[in-house]
């Protein structure tokens, strides 16, 4: 079986790749000239260089021709302004969605992953589901979706299922890890409560490969998630008791918080807290079911929040991070 995945060298994609050459697929990344592989490159894995996904079908000739499935996770989380999200979530998956459409005539899936926030926030305090309307609130979640249209277009020329994962989190995620730095220092900023689905990066990257092989997905969207709901607290105390440290949560009056966003984006460029994440953090209910998943193919997450938490923290650990 053979494999490409698209965004194999970032946080999910190289758990996905490393997951893939588990179970027997013969994996290629299709990855920029400039792409950091040092969580890949011990794999022996093929390479597709371009100087940018988004740039036309030129960029990518016949290569994308002879695979059976095809997992598409590049995009953009983090960017300055819409246009770029656009640029990436969009435009990018177009040109791949071209391709294939042009040369892999006997394509057996193409997995997109999006993202929770395509869906947008819960009305009021239910999971948001597959029967529910999606109503992005922020830049990144419009783009996810305009992605997803895309992909919905091509569902008559070849087998398309899209994933829409909540929060992420594991080794080498670099998003979580400012929650953990900042718990290690003894500080939790706290802008009122919140509730979150998440799932562990292991689990959802099984998942999505299981939700490739099922026939029962084809045309379909998922959710997955942990099957937990998290608040912002009780994710605060995982960490800390890992840690065994003690935090203080500093309470942020919602006035203040552009002023908070605005001086942290100065320092981290391309930090967890940005304009954009502003936009979904006014909403507090940010839950997804994975009831469709369940039943069509059989997902069942395996790892608990304080086992993820640990094995997340003993990674940072080993690679100095912590």
């Amino acid at each position: 079986m053979k494999a490409l995945v698209t965004g194999g060298t970032g946080f999910i994609g190289s758990h996905l790749v490393e997951e893939l050459i588990r179970q027997g697929f013969s994996v290629t990344c299709l990855i920029r000239d400039k792409s950091d592989l040092k969580w890949i490159e011990s794999y022996p894995i093929n390479y597709i260089k371009v100087k940018d996904v988004g740039a036309g079908i030129g960029s990518l000739e016949d290569s994308l021709g002879d695979f059976d499935y095809v997992f598409h996770l590049a995009g953009l989380t983090k960017a300055g302004s819409a246009e770029e999200f656009f640029s990436t979530n969009v435009r990018g998956t177009g040109s791949i969605l071209e391709s294939l459409d042009k040369y892999n005539g006997n394509l057996r899936r193409f997995v997109h992953v999006s993202s929770l926030a395509a869906g947008g926030p819960c009305k009021g305090t239910t999971a948001v589901d597959t029967d529910t309307e999606p109503d992005p609130v922020s830049d990144y979640g419009y783009s996810k979706l305009e992605g997803e249209r895309l992909v919905r277009q091509y569902m008559d020329r070849f087998p398309v299922t899209i994933i829409r994962p909540p929060a992420v989190y594991g080794p080498r995620d670099k998003d979580f890890y400012v929650v953990f730095k900042m718990i290690k220092k003894g500080f939790f900023p706290h802008m009122g409560k919140s509730y979150y689905s998440m799932i562990y990066v292991e689990d959802l990257v099984k998942g999505i490969i299981k939700s490739a092989k099922s026939d029962k997905t084809i045309g379909k969207t998922y959710y997955l998630t942990d099957r937990e709901i998290h608040t912002n607290v009780s994710i605060a105390e995982a960490i800390a008791q890992e840690l065994r440290c003690r935090y203080v949560k500093i309470g942020i009056p919602k006035r203040v918080i552009p002023l908070v966003v605005s001086i942290y984006t100065r320092i981290f460029k391309n930090g967890i807290i940005n304009p954009d994440k502003l936009k979904e953090l006014k909403y507090t209910h940010w839950l997804c079911n994975d009831d469709e998943a369940a039943k069509d193919f059989g997902f069942q997450p395996k790892v608990k929040l304080k086992d993820g938490v640990k094995w997340t923290a003993n990674w940072y650990r080993i690679h100095k991070w912590l």
